[in-house]
């Protein structure tokens, strides 16, 4: 088991230009609210893999890879929804580079892998988390889950341009 690493001092690695390392990690993991809702990783702690290339200078290059299971609702039917996301992150940090080549994770050497983690889940989630691939979701007049009962169905409205015909007495 890795132990908890909410941040990492990438000069432990002590990298030469050119050079590489990898680490396996466990990281604290905030919920994410998504489409209204909340989803958490169970235990609140997700197991990651941080790929680290020192660039010449004293810049780098960063890779976050992991799989967060996130518990919630489903965004059709409102069932627990066990959604899988495959995170792959890419960082660069070349100082004197500008803007684009500055990443928002790393202060000098410390790299803070929760807040990298979580915007990369939370930048790889799906447009919507489903139960399953096929959800049905809820009918929209009565709200039967219509996963459970696909027959489901409802007389049909009358036309209301025959709405006044209803108020005729014929005796």
């Amino acid at each position: 088991m890795a132990p908890l690493t909410d941040s990492f001092d990438l000069g432990t690695l002590r990298l030469a230009s050119g050079e590489a390392a990898h680490a396996d990690l466990e990281v604290s993991s905030d919920p994410l609210a998504f489409g209204g809702q909340t989803y958490a990783v169970p235990g609140d702690r997700v197991m990651v893999r941080l790929d680290v290339s020192r660039t010449t200078g004293s810049g780098f290059a960063l890779r976050l890879r992991f799989e967060a299971h996130l518990d919630g609702p489903c965004m059709r039917c409102l069932e627990d929804a066990d959604a899988v996301v495959e995170v792959d992150a890419r960082e660069v940090d070349q100082p004197g580079g500008g803007d684009d080549l500055e990443s928002p994770y790393l202060d000098e050497q410390e790299l803070d892998l929760r807040a990298w983690a979580h915007d990369a889940l939370a930048l790889a989630l799906p447009t919507q988390i489903l139960c399953r691939e096929d959800c049905a979701g809820l009918c929209a007049k009565c709200g039967e889950n219509l996963n459970r009962n696909p027959d489901h169905e409802h007389e049909p409205e009358p036309d209301p341009r025959w709405a006044k015909l209803s108020e005729l007495k014929l005796d």
